[in-house]
């Protein structure tokens, strides 16, 4: 969170490492010839979703240190205003790498 020497390094190891595992699996297919355009559309699918499961795992940190520290108003409210702007982010990746919202059926 914002207070302290808290911080979020596994998540952020969590989505370099998927980022780097994406582009060197990308590289891989192109080397191979495979079709350029289905390169792109699956290494920025696989992007996304890393994106996506880092901020999952900054929320659940966030929910996890907020229990660990004193209780009061600033920390709770810090903490959802944390959650709401990283559920917006989720949500806006999942609209923008699937185009639906998540509670959408597919098509």
């Amino acid at each position: 969170m914002v207070h302290g020497h808290y911080r979020d390094d596994r998540g952020v190891v969590l989505i370099a490492v998927l980022a780097l595992y994406t582009l060197v699996f990308a590289a891989f297919r192109l080397y191979n010839h495979a079709d350029a355009e289905e390169v792109f559309r699956d290494t920025r699918q696989r992007l996304g979703r890393g994106i996506l499961l880092g901020l999952e795992l900054f929320i659940a940190a966030d929910v996890i240190h907020s229990a660990v520290v004193e209780v009061n108003f600033e920390t709770v409210g810090v903490l959802a205003i944390i959650i709401v702007i990283r559920t917006f982010l989720s949500f806006s990746l999942e609209v923008e790498l699937n185009g639906r919202w998540p509670w959408q059926n597919r098509e």
